[in-house]
C-alpha cells in the first residue's frame, strides 16, 4: 500500500470517528431537551424534591450537561514552600527611590539619613494658617502663664537679692502685659461677634440693619476704655501718662517748627 492510501484512509477515518462524536452530542442534546421539557411542566416544589433525590450533581449535569474537562496542559504555578517569598512580576514598575515629597526644596526624601528641618510656618505641607484654631488649640498657654507670674510673686516677696529682685519684677510685667493685650484682643473679638450676631438677628426678623463706622467704634472702645480705667481705679495715672506723652509729643513739634 502506497503512501497516498494510508494518509486518505487515515483522514476518513478520523472524518468518521469526527461524524460519530457529533451524532452523539446531537443525540445528547436532543435527550437533555427532551427532559427539559417534562421539567418544565413540574411545579418548583416538584423539582426541589426531584433534585434533593438525584442530587445536586447528577441533576445538573443531566438537565445542563457535564462540565467541560480543564486543559490539563495549563499549568499552576505555585510555591514549593509555603515560606518561601513570591516572585514579582517584572512588568511592575518600581519604585523610585529618593522621590520629593512635595515642591518645597526642605522636604525630606524618604531614604535620605540626613535630618533637614522645616519651618511650618512656611511649608505648604503643614497647611494654612488659621488664627481662629491656632488660639483655640493654644489657650492653655495662659494658664500657664498664669501659674509663672503666681510662682514669681511668691519669689518675689521671699527673695532678698535685688538683683534678682528686679528681674522678677521684669518678668512679671512682661507676662502681666501679655496676659492683658491677650484678654484685649479676646475681648474684641468676643464684641465683634456679638455685633455680627445683631445684624444676621435684625436681618432675620426684616430689619435694616446699621452698620457702624470705624470713628463710632473707635469712640465707643474709648468709652470702654475709659470707664474700666474708673472701675478699677486707674483713671487718673491713665490721664496723667496721656498728658505727659501729648506734652512731650508738643516739645518735638515745635523743635522741628523752631529748626525749620
Amino acid at each position: 500500500m502506497s503512501e497516498d492510501e494510508e494518509t486518505n484512509n487515515y483522514s476518513s477515518s478520523n472524518e468518521e470517528t469526527d461524524d460519530n462524536s457529533d451524532k452523539e452530542l446531537n443525540d445528547e442534546d436532543i435527550e437533555r431537551q427532551k427532559i427539559r421539557d417534562n421539567l418544565s411542566t413540574l411545579s418548583f416544589e416538584e423539582l426541589i424534591k426531584l433534585k434533593e433525590k438525584l442530587g445536586a450533581k447528577v441533576y445538573n449535569e443531566t438537565v445542563y450537561g457535564s462540565k467541560p474537562n480543564k486543559d490539563k496542559s495549563q499549568k499552576e504555578f505555585k510555591r514549593s514552600n509555603k515560606n518561601r517569598p513570591r516572585e514579582i512580576s517584572s512588568k511592575i514598575r518600581p519604585k523610585r527611590v529618593g522621590k520629593l515629597i512635595g515642591n518645597n526644596s526642605s522636604s525630606v526624601t524618604p531614604k535620605s539619613k540626613k535630618f533637614v528641618p522645616r519651618d511650618p510656618r512656611f511649608d505648604t505641607l503643614c497647611g494654612e494658617f488659621d488664627n481662629k484654631s491656632f488660639k483655640q488649640n493654644y489657650k492653655f498657654i495662659n494658664d500657664i502663664r498664669q501659674k509663672e507670674k503666681d510662682q514669681l510673686d511668691k519669689e518675689y516677696r521671699e527673695c532678698t537679692d535685688p538683683e534678682r529682685k528686679q528681674t522678677i519684677k521684669l518678668l512679671k510685667q512682661r507676662i502681666e502685659n501679655q496676659l492683658r493685650e491677650n484678654e484685649k484682643i479676646r475681648k474684641k473679638k468676643e464684641k465683634e461677634e456679638n455685633d455680627k450676631r445683631e445684624l444676621r438677628e435684625k436681618l432675620k426678623h426684616g430689619e435694616k440693619p446699621v452698620y457702624k463706622k470705624k470713628s463710632v467704634k473707635r469712640l465707643e472702645s474709648l468709652v470702654e476704655k475709659y470707664e474700666e480705667l474708673k472701675k478699677n481705679n486707674k483713671l487718673q495715672k491713665h490721664i496723667e501718662k496721656r498728658t505727659k506723652k501729648m506734652k512731650l509729643k508738643d516739645k518735638k513739634i515745635m523743635k522741628k517748627t523752631v529748626a525749620i
